[in-house]
């Protein structure tokens, strides 16, 4: 659980300090228009999915871990990001755009739905790329 929490605290912060980056390089967050940029956020789960559960198959399971042993790991680091990214898009929303009125909570819960289906996909990649015990269906 500690290896979990760890990660996953390192993709929320990550996230958080997305949101301020792109409000500060004029990106707009409005509702439907997304720019290209915004796709390298992509990768925040992603490294953070690889590297926490490479290191929880490494340390703690001596690198044999199979699939489901992944998923699961996988699953528990994106629990923990995604309430931290959620946490922090209401902060963002509340009190990182004072000025501008552009991010309201419907179209960030829009983008936290993408976020989900992105990172669900990314934990069954991992999973598949990171496993090492074969299970045979004999």
């Amino acid at each position: 659980m500690k290896n979990s929490v760890i990660f996953g605290l390192i993709i929320g912060v990550l996230s958080l300090i997305w949101l301020f980056v792109m409000r500060s390089t004029g990106y707009n967050l409005s509702d439907s228009k997304t720019n290209p940029i915004e796709y390298v956020s992509v990768l925040i789960p992603l490294i953070g999915l690889f590297f926490g559960v490479k290191n929880f198959r490494d340390g703690e399971l001596k690198g044999n871990m199979g699939f489901l042993e992944a998923l699961i790991q996988s699953f528990k680091i994106l629990l923990v990001g995604g309430v931290l990214a959620v946490f922090a898009g209401i902060i963002f929303i509340n009190w990182g755009n004072v000025d501008s009125t552009d991010t309201t909570f419907q179209s960030f819960s829009g983008r936290i739905f993408g976020a989900l289906l992105v990172g669900v996909i990314e934990a069954f990649a991992v999973s598949l790329l990171l496993t090492t015990k074969s299970n045979r269906v004999d």
